[in-house]
């Protein structure tokens, strides 16, 4: 495994009877990077987590984290991974100092460098002024935020997260998203984020997976992903266009439909057209046209379409 990757998956599965929860995926994530793990409800997104940590033994294949087998190293896997699930696992009625006070000794920190630790995240997530509060008494983004304290506690090389985010606010979620970044740079460490939040992958991840039902359907940056659902649309904005123009683009072989947009038109094209020669055309009868673009999908259009089949990734 080359040193650069954190993790590495050769057609790992794991099936449950006939059910492939994981169903042959490869995909390698480069270290010190936040990668995106993305997928709808049920796609095997929490059974490859489990894969990683060693919780459970593949059905076939290998996979590799922090160069150490999941299947005969997953001790040490353990030993260096920070888990944020879905579900806390704090105990309400200690306090958030309390809370991490446990864990710390669970991973066995010496007693002056766990208070250490503990201070100084509690004071980065802003949890340092209620640290003696039962954290029955805290909002659920704060609850949120002990939780990824904890998973930093004893400083890990990788941090996976499981829909870090479900359940919080607008307000909470982006103010954790945003501790999510700036922990990852400052802390060095690998993120691993699985989640079904689009808008969260495509602000923070720099690689990302699509997984549908156990299975691999692409892989790239977030903008190479968007490419993949570039929408068969040419975007003319100007002066000009008269209903005799519209007329003539509408009867072009490749134009499907048209519509305006205020002081644009927007074209929708068949698959393969020459844009360049559309605008040539239009300007050949008398349109100004001042701007002219390809309006790129968004993530979660991609996602949508790979979900639906309509993209093809590879």
């Amino acid at each position: 495994m080359s040193e650069a990757m954190a993790i590495v998956c050769e057609n790992l599965s794991r099936h449950f009877g006939p059910v492939r929860a994981v169903d042959g995926i490869s995909f390698q994530v480069p270290a010190a990077t936040i990668f995106g793990f993305l997928g709808p409800n049920g796609a095997g997104k929490t059974t490859t987590i489990r894969l990683l940590l060693g919780l459970l033994e593949p059905t076939g294949g290998r996979a590799t984290v922090l160069g150490w087998d999941i299947v005969a190293q997953a001790e040490r896997i353990r030993e260096q991974a920070g888990l944020l699930p879905q579900n806390m696992g704090l105990y309400q009625r200690l306090s958030g100092y309390e809370n991490l006070e446990l864990f710390g000794r669970i991973y066995r920190l010496p007693r002056q460098e766990r208070q250490e630790r503990i201070r100084q995240l509690l004071m980065r997530l802003g949890l340092w002024e209620r640290r003696d509060e039962p954290i029955s008494r805290w909002s659920g983004g704060m609850q949120r935020k002990l939780a990824l304290a904890r998973a930093l506690l004893h400083r890990p090389r990788l941090l996976i997260l499981d829909e870090p985010t479900a359940g919080l606010d607008a307000v909470s979620a982006v103010a954790l998203r945003q501790e999510l970044a700036a922990m990852a740079r400052n802390e060095g460490v690998t993120v691993f984020l699985s989640t079904h939040n689009l808008h969260e992958a495509q602000e923070l991840c720099q690689e990302v997976v699509v997984i549908k039902a156990g299975k691999v359907v692409a892989q790239g940056s977030p903008a190479q992903l968007r490419e993949l659902g570039r929408r068969r649309e040419l975007l003319l904005r100007g002066r000009g266009f008269t209903e005799e123009l519209l007329q003539a683009l509408a009867g072009r072989q490749e134009v499907v439909a048209i519509r305006r947009e205020g002081d644009a038109v927007a074209l929708e094209l068949q698959e393969g057209a020459d844009t360049a020669a559309l605008i040539a055309f239009a300007v050949a009868r008398g349109a100004a046209i001042e701007e002219a673009q390809r309006p790129q999908a968004s993530l979660e259009e991609v996602f949508i379409e790979l979900l639906q089949g309509e993209t093809n990734a590879h």
